[in-house]
């Protein structure tokens, strides 16, 4: 049932005519009572020209709300047959020579997060991960809600697959929590190469730092969903993957030497205190000698600077 202007307002001067209907009298002068018509709620006379019957408005409703439940039914239905639509873009997506638009800016590190969590919550293929920073203490509410998301996921059949930097092993947080991880199935490994976090869902989500807008927060990025940005997210995921080490690896290689005997003292002496140009004298070696080794021993643990480097030495030596 339409109304002249296809809503339902009733203006006061509407109400007032239909006052005066009701009662018997004739409309005011000049009244257009177009809006009462088209909702039944008055009808013509037939038998007095100009003048109008009026009629029970709750029947009015009834039959208005029958109408409105009439249309609403078949706009759910239309609705219901978007997704078949959509299943047509297999058949479009590979003649096509772009992805579209296909991406938006997550400003905060609660806002990645947050749609993070929606996203994987949902996953049903794959998993996959890059965290190439350093570790660092965490809130252990939230690696707890990090192992049951992982183990939910992998409940349901999902491949979950990380890479962390090989300096997490000497983190026991997070060693455990990786540990925790590989105990429910997931896959783990380790590696040295620099990179940006990375987080890949079903081939079709992916998560990256932000490198477009100057001045946003730190933690802020980008949440893709062009398939051809995914896919070659993903090619860097595996390439990545292929040169890292299995976790299980580290694991059994913790107890080796990583370093040689020249490498350590070097690291003594630095931290009792001498710079890198005292040292060298200090144990018969030229400032050419010393800088080789040092930065050998940044390649062997993955770190960029000897500050790094020396962190860990503090580390491994308060174990």
């Amino acid at each position: 049932m339409d109304t002249p202007d296809g809503e339902l307002p009733l203006a006061e001067p509407d109400f007032h005519a239909y006052r005066l209907i009701a009662e018997g009298s004739p409309p005011p002068p000049g009244y257009e009572p177009d809006r009462l018509l088209a909702l039944r709620l008055i009808d013509r006379d037939p038998y007095a020209p100009g003048g109008y019957i009026p009629n029970d408005p709750r029947a009015a409703v009834q039959s208005l709300t029958a109408a409105l439940l009439g249309d609403l039914k078949h706009l759910v239905h239309r609705v219901s047959q978007l997704p078949t639509l959509e299943r047509l873009a297999e058949h479009f997506d590979p003649h096509r020579l772009y992805g579209g638009p296909g991406s938006e800016f997550l400003a905060t590190a609660a806002q990645m997060n947050a749609r993070l969590g929606e996203i994987s919550v949902n996953a049903r293929t794959e998993f996959c991960s890059i965290q190439p920073g350093e570790p660092a203490d965490r809130d252990p509410a939230i690696l707890r809600l990090g192992v049951e998301r992982t183990r939910s996921a992998l409940f349901r059949g999902v491949q979950v697959r990380s890479i962390y930097h090989r300096s997490a092993y000497e983190h026991d947080q997070t060693r455990e929590y990786i540990n925790a991880m590989i105990a429910d199935g997931a896959e783990v490994r380790a590696s040295t190469l620099p990179g940006s976090r990375l987080v890949i869902i079903d081939r079709q989500h992916a998560f990256v730092d932000n490198h477009v807008i100057d001045g946003a927060e730190g933690n802020s990025g980008w949440h893709l969903f062009d398939r051809a940005a995914v896919m070659w997210a993903r090619s860097v995921f595996d390439l990545f993957w292929d040169h890292a080490t299995r976790w299980q690896d580290l694991a059994r290689n913790a107890d080796a030497d990583p370093l040689s005997e020249r490498q350590w003292r070097i690291l003594r002496e630095l931290d009792a205190g001498y710079s890198q140009q005292q040292v060298g004298p200090r144990i018969g070696l030229s400032r050419r000698a010393v800088d080789k080794e040092l930065a050998e021993i940044r390649e062997v643990l993955g770190f960029a600077t000897t500050y790094q480097v020396m962190a860990w030495y503090g580390r491994r030596h308060q174990a």
